[in-house]
């Protein structure tokens, strides 16, 4: 059963659904999980399908839309601030906590892609995140830094600040926000389009997933807010809250959980779904599959 749900964070109020199993009864409490999409996504998308399937094995799960994004309140819109993102996860676990069907000793957290680093980074120092999951995590602002794979350079990040600071002094003038796409229209796509960025545009920009509340967009300043934040620099605070992170053998973001996992200290678990990309983990079913089989089972057993 699916129902709408709010609640604040930082004084903004936030659009929720919550996930409740078919078979809770009434004054019984279950687990409970926070379910955090990607980068420009929506609680509608794969964050909603993991929650919704989490329910149905049993778990209750809230999926929800970040600060600044989809139903959520915040201007400007569009805005990705890592550590608000951060706050907004310890927020939902303060909803779940005192939330009647919730067992608030018995609280997870999934993260999918960018919130892949944010709920880790955010376990670090919420000890009420008992377990911590991730699907095709990926470290946001590391990838601004050093671009995916590594290919940038630290004089491609320190022009691209340039721009940010004049850009932060046109809007103090009273120019308007600069908004920029996320991932390439289709039909800027060329051959050298990674597979992140391809993927990601047939996932947002087609109606595979598309959403009128995520329109692939996000504001051209948060790169000075993304540039500074690790997911992992601390990820050996989770401990011994277990940690599970989950990537597909051809993802291009895989090295990504397969540094996070080296860095974390036991319980530690990095599961590889065979053939699948960091996008085909978003909804494709014969790879979402098996990492729901593995989520479920990993958190009714840290739960």
């Amino acid at each position: 059963m699916k129902t709408n749900v709010s609640f604040l964070s930082n004084g903004l109020k936030l659009a929720g659904h919550l996930y409740l199993p078919a078979d809770l009864q009434p004054g019984e409490q279950r687990p409970a999980i926070v379910v955090a999409h990607p980068f420009g996504g929506v609680k509608e998308q794969t964050a909603g399908l993991y929650a919704q399937k989490l329910a149905e094995k049993g778990l209750i799960a809230l999926a929800y839309d970040a600060s600044y994004q989809g139903e959520s309140a915040g201007e400007p819109r569009y805005l990705e601030d890592p550590f608000v993102r951060a706050e907004d996860i310890k927020s939902a676990v303060d909803f779940l906590a005192k939330h009647a069907s919730v067992n608030p000793e018995r609280i997870g957290a999934l993260g999918i892609c960018a919130s892949g680093g944010y709920v880790p980074f955010a376990a670090q120092t919420e000890r009420r995140i008992r377990a911590v999951a991730t699907v095709s995590a990926a470290d946001i602002g590391l990838l601004y830094r050093e671009g995916l794979g590594g290919t940038g350079s630290p004089g491609q990040l320190k022009q691209l600040l340039e721009e940010v600071g004049q850009q932060r002094t046109r809007e103090a003038r009273g120019e308007p926000v600069r908004i920029d796409p996320i991932v390439p229209e289709t039909a800027d796509i060329s051959a050298d389009t990674p597979t992140l960025f391809r993927e990601g545009s047939d996932y947002y920009r087609t109606t595979r997933a598309q959403h009128p509340h995520s329109p692939n967009k996000y504001v051209f300043t948060s790169i000075g807010r993304i540039a500074a934040y690790s997911s992992f620099d601390h990820i050996d605070l989770i401990s011994p809250h277990p940690l599970l992170m989950i990537a597909g053998t051809e993802a291009d973001t895989r090295y990504f959980s397969e540094m996070a996992i080296e860095k974390a200290m036991e319980p530690k678990e990095l599961v590889l779904i065979e053939g699948a990309t960091h996008i085909d983990l978003y909804d494709k079913e014969q790879f979402v599959g098996p990492a729901v089989e593995k989520l479920a089972g990993f958190f009714k057993h840290y739960l």
